[in-house]
């Protein structure tokens, strides 16, 4: 099971627009991804593992 590293919290407020022009509230969920670092599974955020491949492979 991978290990989840990430300091993000899915606090973003949205709202949904119907044709008939009715609003209802909704949370923008986290874009969760599943990446392998040195044979170790981590679940971030897909920001934050395009930054962990970046500092990896400047090693």
């Amino acid at each position: 099971m991978a290990t989840k590293i990430t300091f993000k919290k899915p606090n973003l407020k949205a709202r949904n627009v119907s044709h008939a022009n009715n609003k209802s509230n909704r949370t923008q969920k986290l874009n969760m991804q599943t990446i392998t670092v040195n044979g170790i599974k981590l679940k971030t955020t897909a920001r934050e593992a395009k930054t962990i491949k970046k500092y990896n492979n400047a090693a």
